[in-house]
């Protein structure tokens, strides 16, 4: 019975030691409907944002694809994820939203297939993004559109960015830079 009960504290005791999860456990659909795994960006940093076409912050696209065109070589990504959540501002099929982001923003960085980022139906992802029992760093709801997820190379999440604050802001590109 001690034995048993010494047993259960070590695997408890390295649970709450235990690493974080990471991103690079997912793999998602694309805004084509391909595969995408986020275990090939090992190494990278990432900027994950939920995105909206009808949004008063959707000019936003602009900073994020001038940040990304500038640092897509220098181990940095950004991961684009349509949804619809607040106030109907993503309404449009997949086939739509990417055609409004390349016609009017020019964006290249990837786009995944539009998902939801709160409520019941929330995609493990962002299940992930915002329960510190998973992301290791903090709980935190989505805001808004274009809020933003800072990750490290190992995939772990590091700070969560509002979405008033641009894609260019100071503070971000010293982190991409560091």
């Amino acid at each position: 019975m001690k034995f048993a009960l010494i047993l259960s504290s070590l695997f408890f005791m390295s649970l709450i030691q235990s690493e974080p999860q990471s991103i690079h456990q997912f793999k998602v659909k694309d805004i084509n409907g391909k595969t995408f795994d986020f275990s090939l960006l090992k190494g990278k940093k990432i900027m994950v944002v939920n995105t909206a076409s009808k949004c008063g912050l959707t000019p936003q696209y602009e900073q994020l694809e001038a940040v990304y065109d500038k640092y897509k070589n220098k181990n940095f990504i950004i991961i684009g994820f349509p949804a619809n959540d607040f106030m109907s501002q993503e309404p449009g099929s997949d086939k739509e939203i990417a055609q409004f982001c390349l016609q009017n923003y020019g964006v290249s960085f990837p786009m995944m297939s539009k998902i939801s980022v709160k409520g019941k139906d929330m995609h493990p992802v962002y299940q992930f993004l915002t329960q510190k029992a998973k992301n290791g760093l903090e709980d935190n709801k989505v805001e808004w559109n274009f809020q933003k997820y800072l990750l490290d190379e190992k995939g772990h999440l590091v700070r969560v960015v509002s979405p008033r604050i641009l894609p260019n802001d100071p503070s971000i590109i010293a982190w991409i830079e560091k």
